[in-house]
């Protein structure tokens, strides 16, 4: 290993914590010891050092320790004579970096709160005459808060999201930092920024090149200076803990796991220093290697990185290409014959009323869309027809148009239940195509072209031509022909609609009307075990998956697709305890397939061997003893909860594929359905949850109540408008007669 690598990254550790100890110290005495430290709305404190220390920093008191740890391990300074080549010392010294950094950004929050925005989009100003405002706009987004990470991670554990790209500095002009973002949106990665050269930094120049960054493009502006690095390392051993179940302090489980599972890699575009140097050191912990676009000193050798650890001089238009293989990471760009680029990357772009050139439904307009299963011989393949007014004959101010998406599908192996199915992934799939955005699905959808995607040339022939190519691609397996019709005369359109009502009606009465008992086979599903190993979601028609996004038609459909798949038919066999929900060929699968951990769980029960729980769970249920009842927590709720704990922490305390007693989590959906905790009493044991999953679920709640003969339940469900402790809850209770309270004690 060149000398001159060992000296420059040792030199800037040494650097970087040095500067970290003054920053601390001016800190101490300007706040004190007793100064509350944190990234906002996070559970995992400051996550480099909890997770690989174990130590919770809650105070600049609590970082003085640390800090300590961070200078012991500095290694000694390389010296002219008798220099050993080893990786050993810049290993030290990268996580030394780190440590420092990370105390260095968490004191930022103290002395400038304002200097990080929190969300997941930034606000970018423009002036009058449409130039850029840097004073005004807020471009930074720091630390994830953990609803965004829960949010993003499921990408990354579903595989939609095969890693990230860490891109510290700056291309040599706006140009080229578009064309690198977008080759890594069209692979579907995320782009996680921190740093400057010369001045200016990556986010900016794509913010000149009018490139929408945020999380929802998966474009990401961590900060503007190198330490900000520590914003993407904490969000990868976040990952760790939450989905991965790994304890904090157990630093080579942690680091193991990101080698694995997180592939992620660093971009150095522009001149390296030698703080870059340090931290592209400490980033070969984690086994995310460096390649560099100058010519640094290479570390060529495999080890801790799956193949080279420091590559350098690889030209831009190259970059992406060799960065994916230096990682050992596989990508598959997308194809689709339309004149823009497309992946899922592009799905969170928003048209904003500036960039508009058409829009359909949204409340405007109608917009309609259905999928229905068609004989071979009634349609062709790839017959795409629009009647009505295109989006050429809007002249060149463009403006709105009704729509109907009118889509017919044939195949051997189609059923009518996998309509809904199909249907649902028009959403994603048109929202993939960079340039257009939709919202919504069935009659209540919501499209918008930008000019620059209607300048590129594309045509309303080009969405039949995203769902053909798509469901051939995704659903090949089932149907042999697709034919889109596209109509957007206002007459059509209505009829569609009509039609489809009816359609929808009929589908929602099976889907209702179906039952845990009628049903021979469940099916499993084991997409999040490549983040919780021993996590299994078996999923039946009155539970579905807790993440939401799985119900038993999804994973009959899905196993359709892909027999070898996560999604597998159990055949339930033997009723051991039909109040709980268990089954022994349930059991049988469980035990095989969570490799021994789990040996039984009940389908029912939050009290009895709950079922196991993975971070990407929608909401998470807790017992209120003193309530003789249970509370629901979503992800979307960052607030306190009268069990005494955050959604965030509740993750960490029972994710991972644990099967935790007193604690489920479950989907939103899941909270309606008749089998809810039906062993322990049901929906009517609820008698707490935030007022905007019972507003989003009211309909349902309603239903259900008016079911179980409490039709005015909901507003007996005490919320944290009224109470967040349990006592506050319990006075609330007494206070309205909640049915929970006279309902025998939950306990047993």
């Amino acid at each position: 290993m060149s000398k001159l690598v060992a000296f420059a990254a040792i030199q800037g550790a040494y650097n970087i914590v040095s500067k970290a100890e003054g920053i601390y110290k001016r800190a101490l005495e300007k706040y004190g010891p007793d100064q509350k430290l944190e990234f906002p709305n996070t559970a995992y404190y400051l996550p480099i050092i909890y997770s690989l220390l174990g130590i919770p920093v809650k105070t600049l008191g609590d970082a003085e320790k640390p800090l300590k740890i961070a200078r012991k391990l500095l290694p000694y300074h390389v010296k002219n004579f008798n220099h050993l080549p080893y990786l050993g010392p810049l290993l030290d010294a990268g996580m030394a970096a780190l440590f420092a950094e990370e105390i260095v950004e968490a004191i930022r929050y103290v002395d400038d709160p304002d200097f990080y925005y929190p969300g997941e989009e930034c606000e970018v100003v423009k002036t009058a005459d449409g130039k850029i405002d840097w004073a005004k706009s807020k471009i930074w987004l720091g630390a994830a808060d953990d609803t965004i990470m829960r949010k993003r991670g499921v990408e990354f554990v579903d595989g939609s999201a095969p890693g990230f790209a860490a891109i510290v500095g700056a291309a040599p002009d706006a140009e080229t930092a578009k064309m690198i973002a977008e080759e890594y949106q069209r692979r579907n990665l995320y782009v996680f920024m921190c740093a400057n050269q010369n001045g200016t930094t990556f986010t900016e120049q794509l913010i000149e090149a009018d490139v929408q960054i945020g999380w929802n493009t998966r474009l990401v502006p961590f900060g503007p200076d190198i330490s900000a690095a520590v914003f993407a390392l904490g969000f990868a051993n976040r990952a760790a803990m939450a989905f991965g179940g790994i304890k904090p302090g157990d630093y080579r489980r942690v680091l193991l796991y990101n080698k694995d599972r997180v592939f992620a890699f660093v971009n150095a575009l522009g001149e390296v220093n030698a703080e870059w140097a340090a931290n592209a050191a400490g980033c070969v912990n984690w086994g995310f290697p460096t390649i560099a676009d100058t010519d640094i000193p290479e570390i060529l050798p495999t080890g801790v990185c799956t193949y080279e650890h420091v590559v350098a001089n690889v030209p831009h238009d190259q970059i992406v290409q060799k960065s994916v293989e230096v990682r050992g990471l596989k990508t598959v760009v997308t194809k689709v014959d339309i004149p823009l680029s497309y992946g899922a990357a592009f799905e969170g772009e928003r048209i904003r009323k500036d960039d508009l050139f058409v829009e359909f439904g949204g409340g405007k307009t109608q917009a309609t869309e259905l999928v229905e299963m068609a004989d071979m011989d009634e349609i062709e393949d790839g017959d795409i027809k629009v009647i009505g007014p295109d989006i050429k004959d809007l002249g060149e101010e463009g403006g709105r148009l009704p729509l109907g998406i009118y889509v017919r599908v044939a195949g051997r192996k189609m059923q009518p239940d996998f309509e809904p199915i199909l249907e649902r992934q028009i959403h994603h799939l048109i929202n993939y195509a960079q340039g257009i955005m939709h919202i919504g699905q069935r009659d209540i959808a919501w499209i918008r072209l930008g000019k620059p995607a209607v300048e590129k040339g594309f045509e309303l022939k080009h969405i039949g031509q995203i769902i053909h190519d798509m469901f051939h691609k995704d659903f090949g397996s089932i149907l042999d022909k697709v034919a889109v019709t596209l109509y957007t005369n206002e007459e059509d359109v209505q009829k569609l609609t009509e039609k489809a009502r009816a359609i929808y009606r009929m589908r929602d009465e099976r889907v209702e009307n179906m039952t845990d008992e009628e049903e021979e086979i469940y099916y499993s599903c084991t997409l999040c075990q490549s983040f919780a190993p021993s996590h299994v979601c078996v999923v039946s028609p009155e539970r579905t998956g807790l993440c939401g996004a799985y119900n038993w038609f999804d994973c009959k459909a899905s196993y359709e697709i892909n027999p070898t798949g996560p999604n597998q038919p159990i055949e339930k066999g033997e009723c051991l305890d039909p109040k709980l929900g268990n089954w022994k060929g349930v059991n049988e699968f469980v035990e095989k397939a969570s490799r021994g951990k789990i040996k039984s769980y009940n389908f029912y029960s939050i009290v009895h061997q709950p079922m196991t729980t993975c971070g990407c769970c929608e909401c998470i249920a807790a017992i209120l003893p003193s309530c003789n009842g249970v509370m629901t927590v979503h992800r979307d709720y960052t607030g306190e909860t009268p069990c005494g704990m955050k959604f965030t922490t509740l993750a960490g305390v029972m994710g991972g594929g644990q099967s935790t007693p007193g604690f489920v989590g479950h989907s939103k959906y899941n909270i309606i359905q008749r089998k809810y905790l039906a062993g322990d009493g049901g929906l009517l044991r609820m008698v707490w949850m935030p007022k905007s999953l019972k507003e989003e679920l009211r309909e349902g709640l309603e239903r259900r109540a008016k079911e179980l003969g409490v039709p005015d339940l909901i507003d007996k469900i005490c919320d944290e408008t009224i109470a967040t402790d349990e006592a506050g809850v319990l006075e609330y209770l007494q206070k309205v007669g909640h049915p929970a309270l006279e309902m025998e004690p939950i306990t047993g």
